[in-house]
């Protein structure tokens, strides 16, 4: 009976898709928290990741500028919306890390905000994780309704958040 005091609680890490309205300065409008424990080492993992220009001026709406993987801000990400959550397995977790590296490495300039943005970086690890992923050209600058669609296009999100 002791036994079972002592052993380690199920591990599991969780990967949260959250989004965050446009206006300001509120870049990125999509990102990704992850936390959680990996099953194989007990290793404690926190992060949040989102792609965005690197400067937000106006020179993102005429073409491909300067882009990076950033983290979040504890305030940034509790003042943001949650729209579901998946656990994942250790190996997920690792396709979703690799996704983060593939995109922090891009050439620049990397961000264009109609094909490569915020919305393509979360799809991208959606994808990654197994998703069912489609890129609507009228929802890939509207964060909140893409993911929303992500949810409709895998029922089993319903009753994530």
């Amino acid at each position: 009976m002791l036994w079972g005091l002592a052993s380690p609680a199920a591990a599991a890490v969780t990967v949260g898709f959250y989004s965050r309205e446009l206006g300001g300065n509120n870049f990125p409008h999509a990102f990704i928290v992850v936390e959680g424990t990996l099953d194989a080492t007990g290793e404690r993992v926190h992060g949040s990741y989102g792609f965005t220009a690197k400067a937000i001026t106006p020179a993102i709406l005429l073409g491909s500028v300067a882009g990076e993987v950033i983290e979040q801000s504890p305030g940034y990400i509790a003042n943001s919306e949650r729209q579901f959550a998946l656990r994942v397995s250790d190996a997920q977790y690792r396709a979703v890390m690799a996704v983060v590296q593939r995109w922090r490495e891009l050439p620049q300039p990397s961000y264009n905000l109609n094909r490569r943005n915020c919305i393509h970086f979360v799809a991208a690890i959606a994808e990654a994780l197994g998703l069912t992923v489609d890129y609507p050209r009228a929802l890939m600058k509207r964060p909140r309704s893409y993911l929303q669609r992500l949810r409709s296009l895998n029922p089993r999100l319903a009753a994530s958040g």
